[in-house]
């Protein structure tokens, strides 16, 4: 159940950073982050706004909701996972399998390229939850194996 609880929180997140981005895809982002930094009162001087400035002139509205449209996949990918597990789904338990370990291998490159404590953290977290859940579904299938062995 907290596994569920996990991914639906996921999902949830992912939605909220797919719509804000969906919102900014049509608004200019110089003129958005302007209004942002009078509103919060940073110093137009800063030296990561500056950088942050930078990096807004690059992106381009498709680019925006590129990444709007990948992160509503996910979103839908976590909250399907997490409504199956919560219902005691074994189909849930097996697409959580398969999307928690296709991932591992993409997380190791960036925690290699970019290590940070909260990637590594989050990696052993999602490796914790792939051993659990491969043990959980073995377990489950010798039961039901040996259900039915006794019922024979």
């Amino acid at each position: 159940m907290l596994i569920a609880v996990f991914k639906l929180l996921k999902g949830l997140a992912l939605l909220s950073v797919g719509i804000a981005v969906h919102l900014l895809a049509n608004e200019d982002l110089i003129k958005e982050a302007q209004a942002w930094v009078d509103f919060l009162r940073i110093d137009p001087r800063n030296h990561y706004l500056n950088l942050l400035i930078v990096r807004l002139t690059s992106v381009d509205p498709h680019k925006l909701r590129e990444l709007s449209l990948g992160t509503f996949i996910y979103s839908i990918l976590f909250f399907t996972e997490g409504v199956g597990l919560a219902l005691g789904k074994r189909w849930a338990e097996f697409l959580t399998i398969v999307s928690t370990a296709g991932l591992i291998p993409f997380e190791v490159l960036v925690l290699y390229h970019h290590p940070t404590f909260t990637r590594a953290f989050l990696l052993v977290v999602n490796i914790a939850v792939l051993v659990y859940l491969i043990r959980e579904l073995r377990r489950l299938t010798a039961i039901k194996h040996a259900e039915r062995f006794t019922e024979t």
